[in-house]
Parts: C-alpha cells; sequence; structure tokens
C-alpha cells in the first residue's frame, strides 16, 4: 500500500506537494472515481490510477544510480538528432531519468532515477543542493572579475546567486578554477566567464550534494549506496514514508 501523492509523485508526475494540488483539482482518478481527499492509500498492485485522463503506471523499485558522463555525449534518453545519449552507457531495466543536464561536452556527476519526488526536489531552487566543478578558461582570470563572479551575474534579466569561486593553479596562463553552485541554470558557468570575456574550455562537475564519481573512469555507471541515497534524501529534506 502506497500514499496516492507518492504514487503519484514516484512516477514523476510531479513533487508531492504539487500532486496533492493535481488532487485537490479533480485531476486523479482511482478505478474510475475521481479522488478530491489528501492522505488516501491506494493498492498500486490493483487499484487503477489515472492523471488528465491517462493511466498511470507504478514503478516497482526506485532506482538511483551515478554516471560519470563523458564528453560528446547528451544528457537526455532519447536524441532527435541520432546522437549518442547517456542510456547508451548504462543498462538497468527500469526507466530512469537524469537528474537536470550536463551540456555535451561537459564530463562528471549525473545522477539518474526514477523517484519523481527526489528529482523534483534535487532540482528545485528551494533547496539549493550544491554543486561543484572544475573549469580550464581560456587565459588568466583577473581578480575583480573573481569577485564580480562571486557576487553574481545577470543572465537574462535575473542576478544568479552568490557563489564560491577560487582559482586552483595556472596552466600555460590558464586559469584552473572549482566553483561551487547552489543553483542550476541552463549552461550557467560557461555563460557566466562568457559576461567577463573569458571561453571555458574544459569543464567537469566533480560533485552533487557531496556525491562524487570517484573510482569510475568517463562512461562508467554505478547504483547509489543506501549511505548516498539517504544522505540526498536529507539535504531536500524528503522523508520517505508510506
Amino acid at each position: 500500500m502506497i500514499r496516492l501523492n507518492k504514487f503519484l509523485a514516484h512516477a514523476g508526475i510531479a513533487s508531492r506537494r504539487k500532486c496533492d494540488e493535481l488532487i485537490k483539482q479533480g485531476l486523479v482518478t482511482v478505478n474510475e472515481k475521481i479522488i478530491k481527499e489528501l492522505g488516501v492509500t491506494i493498492d498500486e498492485q490493483k487499484d487503477v490510477v489515472t492523471f488528465n485522463g491517462k493511466e498511470i503506471q507504478f514503478k516497482e523499485r526506485s532506482v538511483y544510480l551515478l554516471l560519470n558522463k563523458p564528453a560528446g555525449v547528451v544528457s537526455t534518453v532519447k536524441d532527435e538528432f541520432d546522437r549518442r545519449t547517456i542510456m547508451s552507457f548504462i543498462d538497468v531495466p527500469e526507466r530512469i531519468y537524469p537528474v537536470g543536464r550536463l551540456d555535451f561536452e561537459t564530463i562528471g556527476v549525473l545522477l539518474l532515477t526514477n523517484d519523481g519526488e527526489l528529482t523534483n526536489r534535487l532540482l528545485h531552487p528551494r533547496y539549493k543542493v550544491e554543486k561543484i566543478y572544475r573549469a580550464l578558461i581560456d587565459k588568466r582570470v583577473r581578480l575583480v572579475d573573481l569577485y564580480h563572479l562571486r557576487k553574481g551575474v545577470t543572465l537574462d534579466g535575473e542576478k544568479t546567486l552568490p557563489c564560491k569561486i577560487n582559482e586552483i593553479r595556472v596552466i600555460d596562463n590558464q586559469s584552473f578554477l572549482e566553483i561551487k553552485l547552489r543553483q542550476g541554470i541552463n549552461r550557467q558557468i560557461r555563460r557566466m566567464f562568457e559576461v567577463f570575456g573569458y571561453e571555458v574550455e574544459e569543464l567537469e562537475r566533480i560533485s552533487i550534494a557531496g556525491i562524487t564519481a570517484h573510482g569510475l573512469n568517463q562512461g562508467q555507471w554505478r547504483y547509489l549506496s543506501d549511505k548516498e541515497i539517504s544522505h540526498l534524501k536529507n539535504e531536500v529534506r524528503y522523508e520517505d514514508q508510506e
């Protein structure tokens, strides 16, 4: 048995809170009966649940894994241009989806799961999940630019959140930096540096909420440990309760 809002969240419909709103709006049926009250428990093996008229299939097992994404791969399940996707590296029976994306040439930590609730929370700006990157830019970064980058940069009319950026070392007069972000705007790091006239030549995400790809070569993946799963859920205050 499982609560209806959790069933919907695990199916990737929305967060549990949003699913409660959808239920109250009369958009969910159980065995052809519209359900508007909250806290309803269903038998996920027998009851037929629909959302907006479409039957929702129960996911028997929540799966959590990490891929060390290589360059030249798109962070999607399918690609309309027939480019290689992250799924070409992963062999699991469950249907899983990436938690956010890394752009085509960016490498490093990418989480995948079929837990829609956890995905929504990890991506939601409310929880400010920390992501750490290493970047090599095309020249030496100026201290004044570092100052402004740390304070936030205006992208698409909005200022980014303050972040931590430190120069680790200099390689052939190019800065190698570590960047810690707590938001996830599309191509954020590359675009932030572009504002000040820098080009990011290499970019790697080395961790999400402290979860790293240590021991994995590019293109390799592994299941998250129970400890890592619990850690992620604690980071976003996700209590996995029936």
